[in-house]
């Protein structure tokens, strides 16, 4: 598999499931121009073919001139990967509208505005892969995260609607709905399940490591396996699919 010549985008690049995707990419030859809101940690991990970019994707005008300017360096993308997201949860008496908005204008929004903004370019060409990282809550929902959950229910259905826009073509949509996955996230999760509940760290892991199936958290690298199978040979009937990686049917 060589993916030599293709410019790839992934947002959130710099940490995480991004930065597995970037490398991944990279090391097949892609391009690829890694996005995030602090150029210190892109630039810290940035390797061969890996560009960093400053973006933040709730930001319209943003999205677009950084795109346009990958483009102009690299070329025209042909693979992009909306992975930029807040996984924050509240239960719904604790969910203020401020708090709804910014995990849409993240999540949801962030999405649309990268995959618009790249699909200029990429349907100049003749081939192209848009992957959006979902979640698990986007499946089946997740208790105590309506927002985070709605969020990313909406990421598949933008990405089931766009694979219908473009049947038959070279392009293809697919979200990847990762359960709990081994990132700096799962730190953060813990300190805020501890605050919430008072229970310890240990206890506080289990209920992530035992809500994925087989009762382990998964590697990054993972899901990058995955996102680089969608952007290899035999992919093409691959189209407005979400795939589970949580260890076990959802």
């Amino acid at each position: 598999m060589t993916l030599t010549g293709k410019h790839a985008l992934v947002t959130g690049g710099g940490t995480g499931i991004g930065l597995a995707i970037a490398q991944a990419l990279a090391a097949q030859g892609a391009k690829v121009t890694i996005t995030g809101r602090r150029m210190a940690v892109l630039e810290e991990v940035a390797g061969e073919n890996m560009y960093p970019a400053v973006m933040d994707v709730t930001d319209e005008a943003a999205v677009r001139d950084v795109i346009d300017a990958a483009v102009a360096a690299r070329g025209p993308i042909q693979i992009v990967v909306a992975n930029a997201g807040i996984a924050e949860g509240r239960k719904l008496h604790k969910t203020d509208t401020d708090f709804w908005r910014q995990i849409m204008a993240t999540n949801l929004d962030g999405a649309f505005f990268t995959i618009r903004e790249a699909l200029r370019s990429m349907t100049q060409t003749d081939w192209g892969r848009v992957i959006a990282i979902s979640s698990i809550a986007g499946v089946r929902g997740l208790p105590g995260a309506g927002a985070y959950s709605a969020s990313k229910h909406g990421v598949i259905g933008m990405i089931r609607s766009l694979s219908e826009d473009f049947m038959g073509s070279n392009y293809t949509f697919n979200s990847i709905c990762p359960g709990y996955v081994a990132t700096d996230i799962i730190t953060r999760n813990v300190d805020a399940i501890q605050e919430r509940s008072g229970m310890s760290a240990d206890d506080a892991l289990k209920v992530m490591v035992n809500a994925n199936r087989h009762k382990r958290l998964i590697d990054a690298s993972e899901i990058a396996q995955a996102a680089l199978w969608l952007c290899g040979p035999g992919s093409g009937s691959v189209n407005g699919q979400e795939i589970q990686i949580a260890g076990g049917k959802v």
